[in-house]
């Protein structure tokens, strides 16, 4: 009796084309992954932290000098490629310390950031303003454009005599606690990335630092 070659072929097709089908199907995953915008798997974060905070003060007011380390979040990032600015702010608050009553808050000042990308120059441009920023363009007071997006973290991690004080505001030989805060502002992203930022880890981005300090008399 003789076995049909055509009925052996088709026995074995199945269990010969089950890895071509375990293939697709995670392909097809892959893609579906894709489509509903799961997160790719996370990568190292650079240390994020204030260091080398330091006060200054002079005649004209107290100044603060710092460096801020940090990485921008990975969908920030890509947003910032995809010509949408992000916003950051910076807060400094001076605190007087106080024995016998709450602690009393003395001077505060905040800068406003704005780094864009323009993929037509392909250049990066940072704005600097002591107000937030609007449609118009208006209280900007420094703008300085990079070519690469390192150069432009670079300027925003390092604060050089940011006057935080009025000379009036502070007292030699007092106990003042300085808070500095930096953050990226959620609030001035356009509304469907506000909406999606919500809870989403790849748009964290928050340093804060208090230092304990007395004042000599300024030189």
């Amino acid at each position: 009796m003789t076995v049909s070659s055509t009925h052996c072929c088709k026995n074995l097709r199945p269990e010969a084309h089950a890895p071509r089908r375990r293939l697709a199907l995670l392909l097809a995953l892959v893609w579906l992954c894709g489509l509903l915008g799961l997160p790719a798997p996370a990568r190292a974060q650079a240390p994020q932290d204030i260091s080398e905070m330091a006060l200054e003060r002079t005649p004209e007011g107290l100044y603060l000098n710092a460096s801020l380390h940090f990485a921008l979040p990975e969908l920030a990032e890509d947003a910032l490629y995809k010509g949408i600015p992000m916003y950051f702010v910076t807060e400094a608050e001076v605190v007087r310390e106080r024995w016998y009553w709450y602690d009393q808050p003395i001077a505060q000042a905040v800068r406003h950031l704005r780094l864009s990308y323009q993929p037509l120059t392909r250049r990066w441009r940072l704005n600097v303003s002591p107000v937030p920023f609007d449609k118009t363009g208006l209280g900007v007071v420094l703008g300085q454009n990079y070519d690469e997006l390192a150069d432009a973290l670079v300027a925003m991690q390092r604060i050089a005599r940011w006057k935080i004080a009025e000379p009036s505001a502070v007292a030699p030989d007092t106990v003042y606690d300085v808070q500095l805060r930096f953050r990226l502002d959620l609030t001035q992203l356009p509304r469907p990335f506000q909406i999606g930022a919500l809870g989403r880890g790849g748009w964290s981005l928050t340093l804060a630092r208090s230092q304990r300090i007395s004042l000599e008399p300024a030189r």
